[in-house]
């Protein structure tokens, strides 16, 4: 499938009213214009969050007065906590957040990870009877809890608390928790309503830590995982997400959390020579594409409770076989992932991909692949081919049950059509862009007729393929170290504040390289003669080498640092050949 290009348009009174003052270029103002800041103090706020008050979370979650005071007693009298908690990187930050907070205030605290592989998502009715069981007074939930209304009350009927802190949509009948902590109960402009689980967590957590007087050495490490997980669960990066966010970047950094120092370490490909990771320039992208996959990898195919001892304990030499742990898990699930993705290709090509215009969507299942990393390779296909994906498997051990994960596209709703299937479907739950589903594998061909014809009716062709939406058209002669300054000031990039993506027009390629899957290259305008090129690379346009001479180029910004050194590269996401009356523009004569 091709791409999409959409670039948005603004009055120009618009961009002059943001750039008035002189200290804000007009392509930076456009920027602005495209994340819906139409104000200069809007824009004050957004460029500078650590300006502006924050609101007391006291005022808007109206429970967790009742849940510092429970956990004040807990704590006072030496009652047993346990932390439920989740086996993606959200519910295991969470869940370290928390136990590092209790633990620094002295509570009897443990923890429990439901099974991926028996338990599924959340709390359930074992995991209560074994708190009670063990005598724990109060549970509370981390990052799940708010749709487990069973398991909650059967909690509370056996005479334990429980505190429920997530940030998952709410069900139509809350559970009878003693307090309830969630974003979707705040109203939808609170600075508070973008939180992951973690988020809620760090509230938690800090406000415990703030009644006993025992802030000082926590707040730290807290908002480092906090960060951790908010990223890495794509949470959007506004309101204190935004704010919170950009510090936790800047301390870890420089980070003294031995499991973290760990993670960092072995991520370094001579880990063992144990001589750590550049910390330089530590961005969203560090977490998202290096430390929240090793991170999530344990929570796909092992054992949760690695991640929680590595994010919890003070011993460097057990960070570090942890971590190692996690290093190997990684490495693991990037194999079967890339198998899978490979075999699905494969059925793809061969047998549906005439079909994808007509149907507009693709649905595939096959025995034998890795239900915890499925849905890698479900949003994976969704790049590739533009269109939704709902993929299952399932193994020797039980040839009659399928488990699925979905992935969506702008403009179709994923849990609207697991919906559509809820008479066939065992099980499934998600939102709009991902769910999940278990169901009989003798009802997978009834499954697909009914998520094809509710993707023939929620989707047109025309919607169908990926989209790329550009910020601003530039000239690569206004990418200097000046314009790089200043888009760092729009940092951290993530989930509701996405990082810029530019087009330049009418640009050459030079000294183009395979580079595994993707390119190395060059590059430099067309019509400037004297202009110096800029180097360029590509993740995913190996396949496409070699790059037109002449070519409109679609890209990001990054700062490349290598031995100390910081230079300009552009990362580049796509490219359009530029011809004249139908004729490829021919390369320009270089003495490169």
């Amino acid at each position: 499938m091709t791409h999409k290009w959409h670039e948005p348009k603004h009055k120009k009174s618009d961009i002059r009213c943001l750039t008035v003052n002189g200290d804000t270029t007009s392509h930076i103002a456009q920027l602005l214009l495209n994340r819906g800041i139409q104000l200069r103090e809007e824009a004050q706020a957004y460029l500078y969050p650590d300006s502006m008050p924050t609101i007391d979370p006291y005022t808007e979650f109206t429970d967790l007065l009742e849940a510092v005071d429970i956990i004040q007693d807990c704590i006072d009298n030496s009652k047993k906590i346990t932390v439920c908690g989740d086996y993606d990187a959200d519910g295991m930050t969470s869940t370290a957040v928390l136990i590092r907070a209790l633990r620094h205030c002295g509570a009897i605290v443990d923890y429990v990870i439901p099974s991926r592989m028996t338990d599924g998502y959340g709390i359930n009715e074992r995991i209560v009877d074994e708190c009670s069981k063990d005598a724990v007074d109060t549970i509370i939930t981390v990052d799940n809890g708010i749709s487990a209304k069973d398991a909650i009350d059967w909690a509370v009927t056996c005479a334990m608390r429980v505190i429920i802190t997530d940030h998952h949509d709410l069900p139509e009948i809350l559970p009878l928790a003693h307090a309830i902590l969630n974003p979707k109960l705040l109203d939808e402009y609170s600075p508070y309503r973008s939180l992951a689980g973690v988020g809620v967590a760090y509230i938690l957590a800090i406000s415990v830590c703030a009644r006993l007087g025992k802030l000082q050495g926590i707040v730290k490490p807290l908002m480092e995982l906090f960060t951790i997980g908010t990223i890495a669960d794509m949470a959007s990066l506004t309101g204190v997400n935004r704010r919170w966010v950009k510090r936790g970047l800047h301390y870890l950094a420089k980070s003294d959390v031995v499991g973290i120092q760990a993670i960092l370490c072995c991520m370094n490909e001579k880990h063992k020579e144990r001589t750590g990771y550049s910390l330089e320039g530590m961005t969203p992208d560090t977490i998202g594409f290096k430390i929240a996959p090793r991170i999530n990898a344990i929570g796909r195919i092992g054992n949760p409770q690695t991640v929680i001892e590595l994010l919890t304990t003070e011993s460097s030499e057990q960070a570090y076989s942890l971590a190692i742990e996690l290093e190997e898990c990684n490495e693991e699930r990037k194999e079967l992932c890339e198998q899978i993705e490979r075999e699905a290709i494969e059925i793809i090509e061969s047998d549906l991909k005439n079909d994808l215009l007509k149907n507009r969507i693709l649905c595939l299942i096959r025995r034998g692949w890795h239900h915890g990393v499925i849905g890698i390779v479900a949003s994976r296909l969704v790049e590739r081919y533009g269109v939704p994906v709902f993929i299952a498997t399932f193994d020797e051990d039980d040839l009659d049950h399928a488990r699925g994960s979905a992935r969506g596209i702008p403009d179709f709703n994923v849990y609207d059509a697991l919906s559509c299937c809820d008479d066939i479907f065992e099980k499934y739950g998600g939102h709009p862009m991902a769910g999940g589903f278990t169901l009989p594998v003798d009802g997978w061909d009834a499954a697909v007729d009914r998520l094809t014809r509710y993707s023939k009716t929620a989707l047109r062709s025309s919607q169908i393929g990926t989209r790329i939406t550009i910020d601003a058209t530039i000239s690569l002669t206004d990418i200097d170290d000046n314009f790089v300054a200043q888009l760092k000031q729009l940092q951290p990039f993530g989930v509701g504040n996405s990082e810029p993506i530019f087009r330049a027009n009418n640009v050459h390629t030079w000294e183009q390289k395979i580079l595994g899957k993707g390119l190395k290259f060059s590059v430099w305008n067309s019509n400037d003669d004297s202009a110096t090129g800029l180097k360029a690379i590509s993740w995913s346009l190996g396949e496409r080498f070699p790059l037109p001479s002449c070519c409109d180029i679609v890209f990001k910004i990054k700062e490349n640092t290598f031995r100390g050194e910081a230079s300009i590269q552009l990362e580049v996401i796509d490219f359009k050949e530029v011809t004249v009356g139908g004729i490829p523009c021919k390369r320009r004569k270089t003495t490169s």
